[in-house]
This record gives structure tokens, C-alpha cells and sequence, in this order.
């Protein structure tokens, strides 16, 4: 029987009676005492200090204030009527990639963000994070001027200091201009650059974003899929186009529609939702993943812990060629991305399941090493960062910050101000995507044009607007710009026609891109390499499941959003297995001191279930230190232990325990069943027999 406390709340048997002595938990709504009367406050001075107060309110209200006269509509707007919203197509972003949105408004302003049903990339859904765009909209904390340096300043004053370095820099063509991009598929922003590098031959574009991956990426169809391996890849989730993976994976398993459920084998090293989703799942650490593929190609074995699941999943493979998929995740090396294609070649797979990506592949790390040791040597005067935070997420040993230092003019262009915009000499405040007109493509080649719902709300300049500024003068609006790329794409007399229609659908047809030929040969034989389960144990840098590479940090939506199984909100934790806590001593809530390759930083602990027993997650996107009110100093700052040579793992992390306490802000403080029957377990047999019993 539940005790009932004075407060009216049950209590389970066994639970603690509240009383003063009770230690404080982050489960706790209140302060202790905040529904306590003060001892040093009596009514009587409490009713003279209210009377106070609302004297002097009253005082205030007999002050006159001035004359502010409102204007009413003129003219109404014909497409708007109040109370009814209307819906335009446009276009969000996740790692460059376009996936399809329709945005409800309201009077001109944008309310909702749903996904765009007839959009071949989102089918209807969206993403947390395209979600959560609408917030970062209306963020108070947005860059709202031109700064430059702390003081507030204008476009065209930013325009006057520019051309002063672009007139230098024509003699040499160019030589000491650099331009630092995240990952974008915008056909106008990609003429933009080719465009200025034809007016300064010796300029240099350069990409970086900590969460990209370095390969090449593969489209994937999982709606005929029957079999499906996944080494290490959040496919489900963490993808560019996880909202049609996640459509076409959930179409072949349900038995109303199909004979026999698809099946999905796992391997990874913490746990993910496309983990979570698995038939067959096994934890390894993430540098066991490539000796598993390799197994795999050569119908090998591996260590004996390993060696059932791999001559499962092989097996299945082998009995369903040409309707299986093989993906490895964007944290694993170059080799085993290598070796994953030439196993979905020897099945069969190249052509039916997976298609060769449409663009080129960037190594962003080299593409910003090669910058980074420019800066360094005195041969940039102007560097334009359009977006990302570079001084922020770059590998800790490349030192950015230090080489940023030595350029003569630096420039940001950026949603919010942060430690980049801090050490550079002017901010541009970069309009958001719902206020600016932008193009981009999606995963599977369909592009999409980028329209705004509400003009911006701020001093804000789109992207296309910065790099005009660096090839023209006058600066045309981004209308301009990306209404050209199109019209140059399609110089008919039926342009207006198809970009009103593209407009109004948020598509256009996707363009094919070229197969691979599936080649016949065997997989090559690669240098063996033993599996072992060692002692030694590995970190893992992983992207935040909500606020990602610290992007959203800012954003109170994804700070309040429980994580995936830990159900942590608003900040981050070292994940461990139960096995090393157990081993190292140590439990939910101590703080341990986390040394790789001779840097350290603090940070608690959370153990979690399903965790590779020697493997350490840490998620990156807090620490934050210039940020909004929301984000500061929220979590610790995994970026201070990545390495350029362990960008996704490495191994040889020590810990240490510090002997300190810390309470999470958790949505769920235990995860028992109480008895209770809401998760229920069974074969497919025993659900085709009994499907209520199940189901």
C-alpha cells in the first residue's frame, strides 16, 4: 500500500519520508522550504511592502505616456485572412542535405514545421532538429546587427572595409583569399564560389563540420530490403536522409503487408535507435567494427564472443543476394567503407539497393589542415567563415584559434555569435532559413528551393548575399541570385511556369545520378586482424542526439527533450557499461577525471545498459562558453580530448575518480517494469498465431 504524504502525493513502500534531512535530488520541484513561510518576514511587513508596490504602480500608471499613433491596413493583403493560416514548400537542412518542409503561418509569421508529403527525402516527417528550427527563428539571442569588433555597425560600412582588401588582392589574384563552408549541396552557392574563383584564380574554398563524414556517401533503398547489417551506423537517426530510411525500413516489417519481416543485424559500440530496432544486436567496441567486416567478405570468424552473430548475419547475407544492404557508420575509417562497398558488389546490391552518391566526397579534415597551415604561415589576409564555429569543434591539437589570430581580416557570417564571431572583426548576422531564399539538394539528388514566409526580423544577410559581396558590386538580394542559377538551368520560354510550380510542390524531379557497375571479383583479401576484446579502453565522440555538434545549445526544445535511453535533458554525461563501472568502482553521478593522450577533462557518469563493455561515449555540443542565456556553460566540453587522428575513437582513455557528486537532470530515475506488462516480447511464429496476445 502507498503511504499518502501531507502534500497529497503517494509514496511507494520503502521510499524516503522527506524529511529535513533528506538530501536534495535534481527530481525535486522545488527548493527546499520554498512553500515555507519565512521566520524573519511576518504578514504585517509583507501586506506594507505589497501596498508599497502597488502604490508605486499606481503612480506609474497616472505618468502620461507619449503619443504612438498605430496604422491600420490600407490595403489588405488578398492571400491573408485573419485566422485562417496558409502553407508554403521550403526546405531545411541536416549536414547540407535538403529534406522537404511545408511551414504553416499565420498572418506572416511562421508557427508550425511539418514535413513535405510529396517531397521523396522526408515523405511526410520531419526531424527534431527541423522542428526546432521554428525556435531558433524567434530566439531573442540570435545575432540581430553587424558588428564589428563590440561595436554595432552597418552592411554598407562592411562593404567599405572589404573592398579596400579585395582591391589588394588583385594584382596577386587572389592569393591571400580563403573561404570556410560547412557542408552544403546549394547549386547557387556552389556557381557563387566557382564564380569568384574564376575572378581570383588563386583563392581557395575550404569545408569543415565535426559531425560530417569524410567518405562518400551511398543512396540506400531499405523498402526491399530483406536483410540489412548495419556496423556502426545510426541509419535510422543520425543520417542525412534517416526520414526515408526510417519510411522505407518500417515498411518491411509489417506483417500486413509482406510475407516475412525484414531483419536487422547490428553491431555497435553505444547504444542508437537504429540499435534499438535490431533483430540481432551485439556491443563492440567501435575498433573491433572493421575485423567484423572483414569476417564478413571472407566468410571468416572472429573472436568467440563475436563469432555467432557475424556467421548469422554472413549466412543471411549470403541466402539473400541482391536484396541486402550492408551500411557502415560515418564514424569508421575509410577502409571500412571501402570494404563495405566491395561486399554489397560481390551480393549484387550496386544498381537494385544502393546507388553511388550524386557529389564529389570532401575529406573536411585535410580541407582544413591545408587552411589551417596557410593561416599559420602569414599567407591569409581575409578569411570568410560562413557559418560553423571552427574555433569551437576544430580538433583540439590543429590549434585554429591560434591560427585564426594571424589573419588580417576576419569575417563570420552566423546565426548566433559565438567563440568564432569573438575573435573575428566583423559579424554579419546571418538570416535564417525561413527569412532568406536558398536552394539546396537533397540525399537522393531531388533539389528544393529554399523560400521564405516572413522578412527578417534583424539586420540580417543570407549566404548568398556574403559571397555576392566578394564577387560584384552592386550586391543583389538572394532572390536575384538564386532565381538566375535556375533560369540559367532553364533558359525556355516556360521558366516562370516550372518555378512556380517548384515553388509550390518544394521539389523539383531529382536528378539521376550515375550507377556504379556492379564488377565481378572477389572482395581483395586484406591483412588479417584478430579481433580482441581488450582491457584498453576506448572513447567514443559521438554528435548529441539533440543539440547535436552544439548548433542548438541555444535551443530550449532540444535542451528539454529527454536523450534516447538515458533520458538525460540538458546537458551531457560519460557513458559507460556496467561491467567498467563495476570494474573501476564507480556509479551514476560521480565525477571522474577522463585523460586521452595527455589532455584531461571532468566530467559524471552515466552507466548505461547495452554500452560495449570497454568503450566510453561522450557527446559533443556542450561546454559552451559563448552562447545564449539558454546553452552557457551547460555540460563539459568533449572537443578538449578530440584529436585529428581520433576524430569518431580512439583508444588508451584512463579514469580516475575524483571523489564528487552530481545530479542529472533526468526524466526517468529508474527503469523498472513494476510488473507491469506495456512491453511485451515474442517470436514472429507466436505473433502470426496470437497477434492481440502480442501486438
Amino acid at each position: 500500500m502507498r503511504e499518502v504524504q501531507k502534500n497529497g502525493r503517494t509514496r511507494p513502500p520503502g521510499a524516503p519520508d522527506g524529511s529535513a534531512s533528506r538530501p536534495n535530488h535534481s527530481s525535486d520541484e522545488f527548493l527546499p522550504g520554498a512553500s515555507e513561510w519565512p521566520n524573519d518576514l511576518s504578514r504585517r511587513e509583507f501586506v506594507r511592502l505589497s501596498a508599497a508596490t502597488l502604490a508605486l504602480a499606481g503612480l506609474g500608471a497616472c505618468t502620461k505616456q507619449p503619443i504612438e499613433k498605430i496604422v491600420p491596413y490600407v490595403k489588405e493583403t488578398p492571400e491573408i485572412v485573419p485566422g485562417k493560416p496558409l502553407y508554403f514548400s521550403s526546405a531545411a537542412t541536416f549536414n547540407g542535405y535538403a529534406q522537404g518542409i511545408i511551414v504553416k503561418s499565420r498572418e506572416g509569421r511562421p508557427i508550425k514545421i511539418e514535413g513535405n508529403p510529396d517531397h521523396s527525402a522526408s515523405l511526410g516527417a520531419t526531424t527534431i532538429w527541423a522542428q526546432a528550427d521554428l525556435l531558433d527563428l524567434y530566439d531573442p539571442d540570435r545575432a540581430q546587427a553587424v558588428m564589428h569588433g563590440e561595436n554595432i555597425s552597418t552592411w554598407s560600412d562592411f562593404l567599405r572595409d572589404l573592398d579596400v582588401v579585395l582591391q589588394a588582392q588583385q594584382a596577386s589574384g587572389g592569393a591571400g583569399i580563403r573561404v570556410l563552408t560547412e557542408p552544403f549541396t546549394s547549386p547557387t552557392l556552389s556557381r557563387q564560389l566557382q564564380m569568384l574563383l574564376q575572378k581570383f584564380p588563386q583563392a581557395k574554398a575550404h569545408t569543415w563540420s565535426p559531425i560530417a563524414p569524410n567518405e562518400s556517401q551511398r543512396t540506400y533503398d531499405f523498402s526491399k530490403a530483406r536483410v540489412v547489417v548495419a556496423l556502426d551506423s545510426d541509419f535510422l537517426y543520425m543520417h542525412p536522409a534517416a526520414l526515408r530510411h526510417a519510411r522505407d525500413f518500417a515498411s518491411t516489417r509489417r506483417i500486413s503487408e509482406n510475407r516475412m519481416m525484414s531483419r536487422l543485424y547490428v553491431a555497435e559500440p553505444t547504444p542508437t535507435v537504429t540499435g534499438s530496432n535490431a533483430d540481432h544486436r551485439i556491443a563492440v567496441a567501435a575498433r573491433d567494427i572493421r575485423a567484423i567486416a572483414e569476417a564478413i567478405a571472407q566468410n571468416g570468424s572472429v573472436a568467440p564472443a563475436l563469432d555467432a552473430w557475424v556467421r548469422a548475419a554472413t549466412q543471411d547475407l549470403l541466402a539473400n543476394r541482391g536484396a541486402s544492404i550492408v551500411i557502415a557508420g560515418e564514424p569508421q575509417p575509410p577502409e571500412v567503407h571501402d570494404l563495405v562497398a566491395k561486399i554489397n558488389e560481390q551480393l549484387g546490391d550496386f544498381g537494385s539497393r544502393i546507388i553511388s552518391p550524386h557529389i564529389d566526397p570532401t575529406n573536411h579534415l585535410d580541407s582544413l589542415g591545408q587552411l589551417v597551415e596557410e593561416m599559420k604561415s602569414g599567407a591569409v589576409n581575409l578569411l570568410v567563415i560562413l557559418a560553423g564555429n571552427p574555433v569551437y569543434n576544430a580538433p583540439v591539437d590543429i590549434d585554429f584559434e591560434g591560427a585564426l589570430r594571424k589573419v588580417k581580416l576576419r569575417v563570420h557570417h552566423t546565426l548566433h555569435a559565438n567563440e568564432t564571431s569573438g575573435l573575428c572583426h566583423w559579424l554579419i548576422p546571418a538570416a535564417h532559413f525561413l527569412e532568406s531564399w536558398s536552394d539546396a539538394c537533397a540525399f537522393d539528388g531531388s533539389i528544393s528551393i529554399v523560400q521564405p514566409l516572413i522578412q527578417p526580423l534583424y539586420a540580417n544577410v543570407s549566404v548568398h548575399e556574403v559571397v555576392g559581396a566578394l564577387i560584384e558590386r552592386p550586391v543583389r538580394s538572394a532572390y536575384e541570385i538564386v532565381r538566375e542559377t535556375w533560369q540559367s538551368r532553364n533558359p525556355t520560354l516556360h521558366f516562370e511556369d516550372d518555378w512556380r510550380h517548384a515553388l509550390s510542390d518544394g521539389v523539383f524531379a531529382a536528378e539521376t545520378p550515375e550507377r556504379s557497375s556492379s564488377q565481378a571479383g572477389s572482395v581483395e583479401q586484406s591483412a588479417k586482424r584478430k579481433s580482441q576484446i581488450e582491457n584498453s579502453v576506448e572513447v567514443l565522440f559521438r554528435p548529441d542526439p539533440s543539440v547535436l555538434d552544439g548548433r542548438y545549445a541555444n535551443n530550449g526544445w532540444l535542451q528539454e527533450l529527454p536523450r534516447p535511453f538515458t533520458k538525460l535533458t540538458w546537458e551531457n554525461a560519460a557513458l559507460i557499461s556496467p561491467a567498467l563501472a563495476a570494474r573501476e568502482k564507480i556509479d551514476n553521478g560521480d565525477v571522474v577525471e577522463l585523460e586521452f593522450r595527455g589532455r584531461k577533462i571532468k566530467a559524471p557518469i552515466w552507466v548505461q545498459a547495452g554500452q560495449a563493455e570497454n568503450s566510453v561515449t561522450l557527446h559533443l555540443g556542450y561546454g559552451r562558453t559563448e552562447v545564449g542565456r539558454v546553452g552557457r556553460h551547460a555540460g563539459f566540453n568533449a572537443y578538449a580530448l578530440r584529436t585529428s587522428d581520433a576524430l569518431w575513437f580512439g583508444d588508451g582513455m584512463t579514469i580516475r575518480k575524483m571523489g564528487e557528486k552530481h545530479s542529472f537532470a533526468t526524466t526517468q530515475q529508474h527503469h523498472e517494469m513494476e510488473g507491469r506488462d506495456f512491453l511485451r516480447s515474442g517470436t514472429l511464429a507466436e505473433f502470426l498465431a496470437e497477434p492481440k496476445r502480442i501486438a
